[in-house]
């Protein structure tokens, strides 16, 4: 235990945000740079280091958080990262990315605020990669063997870089003009700046991995090819499928799914484009999903200059604490604000979108909305509330229903799904196909990137072990409780 009553002597303190005014003229992070240092070791040292740390369990990458936490309240940020590496190959992604299920499981989370995780870890490895600790670990032989990974999210990338470091030829096979996946273009710079991905490709590449882009599996080169070129196959292709809303108006100008919208902004900062072909400029936007996606759609909106941004969700707005049948160490779902709804807009919820109303030329003007309540347990509109509010742009961000599948990708493999439509696999993460394995969304449906990351290093174990016989990478992350996790 570090600080034996540093959860007592220490409040939770967080990373601090530039104001917003400041940083609605930028893309880059929210965050004040190296906000963090000065506070991190008494964060660090408000972890119990408990007999049974339940961080652990909410973690699906099992990270060995007091492990590292004591490091980093000893300012040992050498071993910190190494901790931090053992169970994680992209730690500043995470840091900055992932909603943190380990804080909600925190013990210390029972009755006071939850030892700040999520800081800690991002500070680790920024520290890490300041300090020179972030080094290429090329394999010492080659297996003679070959793996080819469909998709470049961090699924893709945590498969192949295990693989390659246990000694496998890997290329990996990205559709879009750069690597990255829902990362590149679906996160905006405001979340992270894509320079973080960038050195990790890089790292990726001193190792060994091969990155092919613009190259799309099923139409630019058929599954069946591909099959017969590698010795093994991981599909990382997320699900990409958006949930459509199938309304009166829906094919006016000015609807878009948010990963229609989304890209373009990064493709800017990417220099791509001097302006985004799709703007909120000076425009009433409506961001209908109220999820993570739905945030990055408003925070984005805000500094391309919108008019006014309101965000709708059909659900009831959550609670503030936790409610008697999420009870800890489950993940609550609980309202929160992210650093999009600081910068302003209007969020309104237990809302449904009725239709559309465009003008003469065929562009969105209005969405007409009714309120929306439980009858028999059934979402029902509220009769006398329907109302019209100003849509100029609309983004749709209510999810994804699996993996794409106009590519040819499952018919041309052969595929099973499961009862969600998802790619079905075994423990070992196989389809039903030998040789061919499936991690990330693709099998899972649409989940959290600290779940991609897991499920791509346990498929490279599946892929060594069909490979060679055996494997020595480590064991896939398996909790005997599911119902703790997300």
């Amino acid at each position: 235990m570090a600080d034996p009553k540093g959860f007592l002597n220490h409040g939770r303190e967080v990373a601090k945000s530039r104001p917003v005014d400041v940083r609605l003229k930028d893309w880059n992070e929210v965050y004040v740079p190296g906000s963090l240092l000065p506070i991190i070791s008494k964060q660090a040292g408000r972890c119990m280091d408990c007999g049974i740390p339940f961080c652990h369990n909410g973690c699906p990458l099992g990270n060995l958080i007091p492990e590292w936490n004591d490091y980093a309240y000893r300012e040992d940020w050498q071993n910190a990262s190494e901790r931090l590496h053992a169970t994680n190959n992209f730690p500043e992604f995470t840091g900055r990315l992932c909603p943190a299920p380990c804080e909600s499981a925190c013990v210390l989370g029972i009755n006071q605020p939850a030892v700040t995780i999520k800081n800690v870890e991002v500070s680790i490895i920024d520290k890490a990669w300041e300090t020179g600790d972030v080094a290429p670990q090329a394999p010492e032989r080659l297996s003679g063997k070959t793996v080819a990974v469909i998709g470049s999210g961090p699924a893709g990338l945590a498969a192949a870089q295990q693989l390659t470091r246990a000694g496998h030829t890997v290329a990996v096979y990205e559709r879009a003009d750069r690597i990255g996946g829902l990362l590149r273009y679906g996160i905006p710079e405001f979340k992270m700046e894509k320079r973080h991905i960038n050195r990790r490709i890089e790292q990726m590449r001193a190792e060994g991995t091969r990155f092919r882009t613009g190259i799309e599996i099923g139409r630019d080169l058929k599954a069946t090819d591909l099959k017969k070129r590698y010795d093994a196959i991981v599909i990382a292709a997320g699900a990409t499928t958006a949930r459509d809303l199938p309304v009166p108006g829906r094919e006016l100008k000015g609807v878009h799914q948010a990963m229609e919208y989304l890209p373009l902004a990064n493709k800017v900062q990417e220099g791509d484009f001097v302006a985004p072909p799709i703007s909120a400029e000076g425009k009433h936007v409506v961001v209908i999903g109220g999820g993570d996606t739905g945030a990055d759609c408003v925070g984005t909106a805000h500094r391309q200059g919108a008019a006014s941004v309101t965000q709708l969700e059909i659900m009831p707005r959550p609670g503030e604490d936790r409610a008697p049948h999420q009870p800890w160490p489950t993940f609550p779902m609980l309202y929160k604000v992210t650093s999009a709804h600081e910068e302003g807009g209007e969020r309104v919820y237990s809302v449904s979108t009725t239709h559309f109303e465009g003008d003469e030329d065929g562009n969105v003007q209005w969405l007409h909305l009714s309120e929306v309540e439980f009858v028999d347990g059934k979402l029902t509109s509220k009769p006398g509330t329907e109302r019209k509010i100003p849509a100029q742009l609309v983004t749709l961000a209510m999810g994804f229903t699996g993996t794409d599948r106009e590519n040819g990708v499952v018919e041309q493999f052969g595929l099973e799904l499961d009862e969600r439509g998802n790619i079905a696999r075994d423990a070992d993460f196989q389809t039903n196909v030998p040789g061919v394995y499936v991690a990330g969304d693709a099998g899972r449906g649409q989940s959290l990137i600290v779940w991609a990351i897991a499920e791509g290093r346990s498929a490279a174990r599946g892929v060594d072990r069909f490979l060679t016989g055996a494997s020595e990478l480590p064991a896939p992350i398996r909790p005997t409780d599911r119902s703790l996790m997300v």
